[in-house]
């Protein structure tokens, strides 16, 4: 097979899928498995939880793949069906404390001279205050943030997501950025 990442390929790949090739299907999870699972990570808060969501998204879009029109891009469709899938599964838990994750080095501290010895540990109590304060945020408000700040979707691809107005994806993501820098003001604050 061809370098991965090819629209035709995909399209090839979607084609060959819905006729029941188990090998395409699988060429689509390889491109995009790993970019959900880090987005589900950042959403769900639990690498466990996030494995699930994303195995049970590929199942159920490999079982709807004849209904896929081609009207989004394919990632966007898959990630619409693993945020539903979350959201869902969500719904049926009580709510929960977020789990302890590890904040490991994750690639960072590459470069210059290398890290001074306080500055993982400053790393490391920015890191977790963030994820507190993304904690705190509502599941929407969180969502969307996940989705433009480290996934980089554009408002467009959110909009489809999420099947919002690009005007409401604005305002809600401005709403969150806000509600997320009062959230982190009294971290700040204390460190002054």
């Amino acid at each position: 097979m061809n370098e991965i990442g090819h629209p035709n390929e995909e399209t090839q790949w979607i084609e060959r899928s819905v006729s029941g090739d188990a090998e395409a299907f699988g060429c689509l999870v390889t491109k995009y498995q790993n970019r959900l699972f880090n987005s589900m990570v950042h959403f769900l808060r639990d690498e466990t939880e996030a494995e699930d969501v994303v195995q049970e998204s590929f199942v159920l879009s490999y079982t709807r793949l004849n209904k896929f029109r081609g009207n989004s891009s394919f990632y966007t469709w898959l990630y619409r069906i693993a945020v539903n899938t979350a959201i869902s599964r969500q719904r049926k838990k009580r709510p929960r404390v977020s789990v302890d994750r590890d904040l490991g080095d994750g690639g960072k501290g590459i470069g210059g001279a290398g890290p001074q010895p306080g500055d993982r540990l400053q790393e490391n109590e920015r890191a977790e205050q963030l994820h507190a304060a993304l904690n705190r945020l509502g599941d929407e408000h969180r969502l969307i943030l996940v989705l433009r700040e480290m996934d980089g979707l554009s408002y467009e691809e959110i909009s489809e997501i999420l099947d919002t107005p690009v005007g409401t994806v604005r305002s809600r993501l401005h709403r969150a950025r806000t509600q997320l820098k009062e959230e982190l003001a009294s971290y700040f604050e204390s460190k002054k």
